[in-house]
């Protein structure tokens, strides 16, 4: 399924197709990109109790000011409270690629995260929340499902074999299920 234009006008019927789709092929696991706790919140206002793993990944903190978290405290307690996990931690295909390229100019993840952006900047943040989930034993190494997005909100979904971060090409995206036909 496609979107026509990316943004977070998507992110409600994203999240409709994946929550359908996790329920048809009884997948557990759901990995969710959240910046500043948007899309959390579309999934605690109508997903929380589904009886589904759901792990919602943010910025690391000073991510984008130094010591800041972009992330809403408040939707974190909430989503905690409700059983939904939240994962605050370095991203895998930025943080060590940023400082190495202020020091260098060149970084391998920036050959890694801009081959993945071939294919949509939301598959790219896919991949990577799902390392960081398998990183944090949030969710196992299995099929799971990754939802993301370009900028803001979700409009990316895809099946992703989980793995940890130090074996990142044994993740494997098995199936896209929604992203934009533009990026």
């Amino acid at each position: 399924m496609y979107h026509e234009k990316p943004g977070i006008k998507n992110t409600e019927k994203t999240l409709e197709v994946v929550f359908q789709y996790a329920k048809r092929r009884d997948i557990k696991n759901i990995v969710i990109a959240s910046t500043t706790g948007y899309t959390a919140e579309k999934v605690l206002e109508k997903y929380a109790n589904e009886g589904l793993n759901i792990v919602v990944v943010t910025h690391n903190t000073g991510f984008s000011e130094e010591g800041y978290q972009e992330f809403s405290e408040d939707i974190r307690r909430r989503l905690i409270k409700s059983g939904i996990k939240v994962l605050t931690g370095t991203m895998v295909l930025r943080s060590l690629g940023t400082a190495i390229r202020e020091l260098t100019g060149y970084s391998e993840q920036d050959l890694v995260a801009n081959t993945l952006r071939m294919f949509s900047q939301g598959i790219k943040v896919c991949v990577e929340i799902v390392a960081m989930a398998a990183d944090s034993g949030l969710i196992p190494f299995s099929d799971v499902i990754a939802i993301a997005g370009t900028g803001k909100g979700a409009d990316t979904a895809c099946v992703i074999r989980a793995n940890s971060s130090n074996r990142l090409f044994k993740i494997k995206v098995r199936e896209i299920i929604i992203k934009p036909k533009e990026f």
